[in-house]
């Protein structure tokens, strides 16, 4: 008896899974939409309560909290500009400067021809799936957007880490270890907060200014923008390794 109730539901087991993929493929045909995060849609972000603060709120906050990280960068890049160095150390130090001001000059040029590739591509996979050309031209806006973002904190490192190097040099005469230590520390703080801030900032932006519905093409622009920059500025030539070198 046992064994006729077990055969029994195994023969219907096919039909079950019939009528349960009937019933899940319009589901999943209607959440199928081309074009990945592009179709993000934020919620409403005065939604919620943190700590009495509402979503809008306390990215409002964090605003402020991106400007504070600014303004640490440019405070650390003023005090090591105020460092003592000898007048020949700064002329070598201003000598690597003018090779890596080449450079980046060089490597924007490339980019903006990369750009010009990639944006090509997103016109054409976002125009073939159906796609509006205002948020084509929104992705491809905050494309150059998030690149421009890449590109200035690698021009700020460089040049932080050119006058960094000329102090930390200076520094090592007086034969105490500990500043020789914390200049390039310094330095590559600001860096890193630089970097974090203006990205946050940006993001936070996007949040906080942009209408929910262009979220998403913004987001993906920028995101674009950003990759695109620190792979090249990388690839060819080692920006970061190069930064990693002069400090």
């Amino acid at each position: 008896m046992l064994l006729s109730r077990a055969v029994s539901r195994f023969r219907r087991m096919p039909t079950v899974l019939a009528v349960a993929a009937a019933a899940a493929t319009p589901i999943l045909a209607a959440e199928h939409r081309p074009g990945g995060e592009v179709n993000l849609t934020l919620p409403d972000l005065r939604q919620g309560d943190f700590l009495g603060l509402d979503g809008h709120r306390l990215l409002l906050f964090g605003l402020v909290m991106c400007g504070l990280g600014l303004l640490f960068g440019l405070m650390t890049y003023l005090k090591v500009r105020r460092l003592p160095a000898h007048r020949a150390m700064r002329e070598v130090s201003e000598l690597i400067y003018t090779t890596c001001k080449t450079y980046l000059l060089q490597q924007g040029k490339l980019l903006l021809v990369l750009e010009l590739f990639i944006g090509a591509v997103i016109v054409a996979y976002f125009w073939m799936t159906g796609f509006a050309a205002f948020k084509i031209a929104i992705i491809l806006l905050f494309s150059l957007i998030g690149m421009a973002g890449s590109y200035g904190v690698a021009w700020y490192g460089i040049r932080i880490n050119t006058l960094a190097n000329s102090r930390t040099a200076f520094a090592s005469l007086q034969g105490r270890a500990f500043p020789v230590h914390e200049i390039p520390l310094r330095a590559g703080m600001s860096v890193g907060m630089m970097l974090i801030s203006v990205e946050l900032l940006f993001m936070l932006g996007i949040l906080l200014f942009i209408p929910r519905d262009y979220a998403g093409p913004c987001f993906l622009g920028f995101a674009i923008g950003e990759s695109l920059g620190a792979a090249a500025l990388r690839i060819a030539g080692g920006i970061f390794t190069k930064i990693a070198d002069i400090g």
